[in-house]
C-alpha cells in the first residue's frame, strides 16, 4: 500500500497509478513504477471559485495575426531547422547520444547569437563554468557576451531569469534540474515534468525563447515522459554515427516550422561547422562507380540531398544468408529483395546481401526504394551504373515504379551536381522533360534490364 500522499509513476511514459506493480498498465513497461510524492492522482482536479466566475472563453478565427519575429542566431542550419530563426517565447529541446554534440552546438549557437547583439544565458547542470570556458575558448568564442551559470535548484534559476532579461537561454540539461517542491530525485518523471512545465510557463510569460537539452535512452528516444515533448514547441534530435565526422540536425515537430528539416554540421577540432551543400559531402568522387553504387536523389525536409547506396551481394558461406543493412530499414530492404526475385527474376536466396547508406546519413524515404533495387541489382548482375546518373522512385509490391513528390526539385540538384541524366518513374514526369533527361520507367523489371542490357544511351 502506498503512504499518505504518495503516488506510483512510471518511468518510462509518466502515468501515475496510486498502487505499485511489476508492470506499467500504460506502456507494457516492466519494474518501471517508482513511489514518488506531491503528484497528484488522476481525476484530483481542483475547481477554485475565481476558475468558475471566469468560465471559459472562445474567440473566432478571423484575424490579422501577423507572423512571429525570430532570432537569428547565426548559425544558418540551426535557424533552418527552426523554421529561419528561433521565435522568442518558444521552448526547443534537443536531444541526442552522449557524446554527439548537443552542448557544443548550442554553446556556438549562443555565442554567435550574442556577437549579433542577442542576450544570452548558458546555464548548465552537468559541467563547471570553467568547462564551459575552456570549451568557448577552443572553439574561439572566449570573447562572446555569454552569461554563464553551473545550476540545477530550479528556484535559483527562475529567480535569475526573472530578475534579469534575456532573449535566448540553454538549460543543459533538463534530466539535472530539481525543485524542491517534489521530493523525487533529479532525472525522475516527476522532476522533469515539473521542471519542464515551469520553464516552459517562464518562456511564454516573459517571452524568452529556452533551449532544453535532454538525454536519450537506449533505443534513442528523448529520455523521461513524452509529455515533455508535447509541452515544448519544438523537438530536435542531433543525430551522428559513431567513426563519421557529420553530425545531424533533425526537425521532429516544429509549431513555427516545417518537422523532417535538416541541417548538417562536420565536427573538427574546434567545433562544429556548417555543410552548406551535403550532397557533395555524402558523394563518392573518386574516379568510376563500381558495381553495386547507386546516387539516390533525395528530399529532406525542404533540402533536396544526393546519397550513395552501396550493395554488396555475395554467395552465402552458411546455411543461412546474412541481411545486413545500415542507413535505411531493414524491412524495406527485405520487401525490395522479394519484389527482385518474384517479379524481376534475380534470386537472393542462396547470396549474403549488404546494404549501406554512404556518409552515415539515414534514409527514411519511400522514394529511395528505386535506387536501392538499383544497386542491389548492379551487383548481383556486376554492372556498374554510369557515372552521371541519378535513380529515384517508389517501388510498390506488385513491382510498379511510382513517382513520387518534387521531381523537379530532385532533378535540378543533380544537374547542379553535374548529373546527366536520371532513371525514375514513367509517370509524373515535370512537364518540358525537366533539368535532366530521365529515363522513365514503369516497373522494377525494366530497370533491371535496362541495367542488364546497359541501354543507357536512349533515354525515353
Amino acid at each position: 500500500m502506498a503512504r499518505d500522499g504518495a503516488v506510483y509513476a512510471c518511468q518510462s511514459c509518466g502515468a501515475v497509478t496510486t498502487k505499485w506493480s511489476g508492470q506499467c498498465s500504460a506502456c507494457q513497461s516492466w519494474n518501471s513504477l517508482v513511489e514518488e510524492t506531491g503528484v497528484r492522482a488522476p481525476g484530483a482536479l481542483s475547481v477554485t471559485k475565481a476558475s468558475r466566475a471566469r468560465g471559459l472563453q472562445f474567440t473566432g478565427l478571423e484575424s490579422d495575426t501577423p507572423a512571429p519575429p525570430r532570432i537569428i542566431t547565426g548559425v544558418d542550419e540551426f535557424d533552418r531547422v527552426c523554421g529561419g530563426g528561433v521565435v522568442p517565447g518558444s521552448a526547443i529541446l534537443i536531444g541526442g547520444d552522449p557524446g554527439v554534440g548537443k552542448s557544443t552546438l548550442l554553446l556556438e549557437v549562443v555565442a554567435k547569437a550574442s556577437l549579433k547583439g542577442v542576450s544570452c544565458a548558458y546555464i548548465s547542470g552537468e559541467e563547471a563554468v570553467a568547462q564551459i570556458r575552456g570549451r568557448a575558448e577552443r572553439m574561439g568564442f572566449a570573447q562572446a557576451p555569454v552569461k554563464l551559470a553551473a545550476e540545477s535548484s530550479l528556484r535559483d534559476i527562475l529567480d535569475g531569469l526573472k530578475r534579469d532579461n534575456f532573449d535566448l537561454v540553454v538549460i543543459d540539461s533538463i534530466q539535472t534540474m530539481w525543485s524542491d517542491a517534489h521530493e523525487a530525485g533529479p532525472g525522475t518523471v516527476t522532476q522533469v515534468r515539473a521542471c519542464a512545465q515551469e520553464l516552459v510557463r517562464l518562456a511564454k510569460k516573459k517571452g524568452v525563447a529556452i533551449l532544453l537539452v535532454g538525454h536519450v535512452t537506449k533505443d534513442g528516444q528523448i529520455a523521461g515522459p513524452r509529455v515533455v515533448e508535447h509541452l515544448v514547441d519544438a523537438v530536435l534530435s542531433f543525430e551522428g554515427e559513431r567513426g563519421y565526422p557529420f553530425r545531424i540536425l533533425r526537425g521532429a515537430k516544429n509549431r513555427f516550422g516545417a518537422t523532417d528539416e535538416i541541417g548538417v554540421f562536420e565536427m573538427g577540432d574546434s567545433g562544429l561547422r556548417e555543410v552548406k551543400n551535403p550532397s557533395a559531402l555524402f558523394l563518392n568522387e573518386g574516379g568510376e562507380r563500381a558495381a553495386g553504387a547507386a546516387v539516390f536523389a533525395g528530399i529532406e525536409g525542404s533540402r533536396p540531398v544526393l546519397v550513395e547506396f552501396q550493395a554488396l551481394v555475395a554467395p552465402s558461406a552458411y546455411g543461412t544468408p546474412r541481411r545486413a543493412v545500415v542507413g535505411w530499414d531493414s524491412g524495406r530492404l527485405a520487401m525490395v529483395l522479394a519484389v527482385l526475385e518474384s517479379r524481376c527474376g534475380l534470386g537472393f536466396g542462396n547470396k549474403d546481401v549488404y546494404l549501406n547508406v554512404a556518409g552515415g546519413l539515414r534514409i527514411t524515404e519511400p522514394a529511395a526504394d528505386l535506387a536501392a533495387a538499383a544497386a542491389l541489382a548492379s551487383s548481383a548482375l556486376d554492372i556498374a551504373l554510369p557515372q552521371d546518373c541519378v535513380v529515384f522512385g517508389e517501388v510498390s509490391l506488385s513491382g510498379e515504379v511510382r513517382p513520387v513528390s518534387r521531381m523537379e526539385t530532385r532533378l535540378k540538384e543533380a544537374a547542379k551536381l553535374g548529373f546527366g541524366r536520371a532513371l525514375g518513374p514513367l509517370s509524373g514526369l515535370p512537364e518540358g522533360g525537366g533539368a535532366l533527361p530521365v529515363a522513365g520507367v514503369a516497373r522494377l523489371a525494366d530497370a533491371v534490364r535496362r541495367i542488364g542490357d546497359e541501354i543507357w544511351g536512349q533515354l525515353t
